[in-house]
């Protein structure tokens, strides 16, 4: 991972950072929310790229992994996203490893991260996560034609 897109996560505020090729893209969006609309609407802007994020847990991996990621830096990463990165061959480096993600008032388990918990793949992952947002009313984001 190169030093400069870590660097623009955590100096630019960040919530993600993708880079692929000579584009580098950020995103300011809470949770899973960015990851889930590239990987639904630009599938091929994530493939073959390397992707900084804040937090991830099981959920975000699984959409890194479905959506092909080369390399992804974690500022936090839980043992179960790790796990499943590395299972699937993502080269991945992180801050701080943590047994799960919590949630915002760090009271519990991050909504995500204990739909995800028993799911076996990242198929699995991605339908709990559909589901998920189709319970909040939030629309799937459409899918464009591959870039």
């Amino acid at each position: 991972m190169r030093q400069e897109w870590v660097t623009l996560l955590h100096g630019g505020g960040h919530s993600l950072v993708v880079a692929k090729g000579e584009e580098v893209r950020t995103f300011d969006g809470r949770g899973i929310a960015d990851l889930y609309a590239l990987l639904c609407q630009e599938p091929a802007g994530l493939a073959g790229a390397a992707v900084a994020d804040k937090v991830v847990g099981k959920g975000a991996a699984a959409l890194l992994v479905l959506g092909g990621v080369a390399e992804v830096y974690a500022a936090v990463i839980s043992e179960p996203a790790l796990a499943l990165l590395r299972e699937y061959g993502t080269s991945v480096t992180f801050g701080q490893r943590v047994p799960y993600i919590s949630n915002r008032t760090q009271t519990g388990w991050c909504p995500v991260e204990r739909l995800c918990k028993d799911c076996l793949t990242p198929q699995d992952c991605l339908e709990a996560i559909r589901c998920f947002f189709a319970s909040l009313g939030k629309k799937e984001p459409s899918k464009q034609q591959e870039l």
